[in-house]
């Protein structure tokens, strides 16, 4: 059986390629960022979520997981990403904090917070 921790490392490794990240997830899986206010539920929604951020932020990757919190179904960690906006030229430097719950070897809920003031300053057009 797949753990959270390797779904967390999965999903983070695979984000670039927002098929193969979105069929980590349940059918109803979830992948919300309250922070901001994204609630994508499901295979479509997430694969366009992931889509439309690689659209703006071409080069997103994250590096740098630290792990919290490692049990079969929960994993807790912190991870960054530093990558140029292509619609401002500004750096975006972020560190996320996602908390991942596990169902039946897949994502059931992935929640993740990050700095609104780095983002929104990385995406304000001056």
């Amino acid at each position: 059986m797949t753990t959270a921790l390797q779904l967390l490392k999965s999903y983070l490794d695979n984000v670039r390629d927002p098929i193969a990240a979105s069929a980590l997830f349940a059918e109803d899986g979830v992948l919300e960022l309250p922070t901001i206010k994204v609630h994508a539920q499901g295979h479509a929604a997430i694969q366009g979520l992931i889509s439309g951020l690689l659209k703006q932020v071409p080069d997103f990757r994250f590096k740098d997981l630290k792990v919290w919190i490692d049990t079969p179904d929960k994993a807790f960690g912190e991870y960054s990403v530093e990558a140029v906006v292509s619609s401002t030229g500004k750096l975006y430097k972020q560190t996320y904090a996602g908390v991942l719950l596990a169902e039946g070897g897949k994502i059931k809920l992935l929640r993740e917070a990050l700095d609104t003031a780095a983002a929104a300053r990385a995406f304000a057009k001056d």
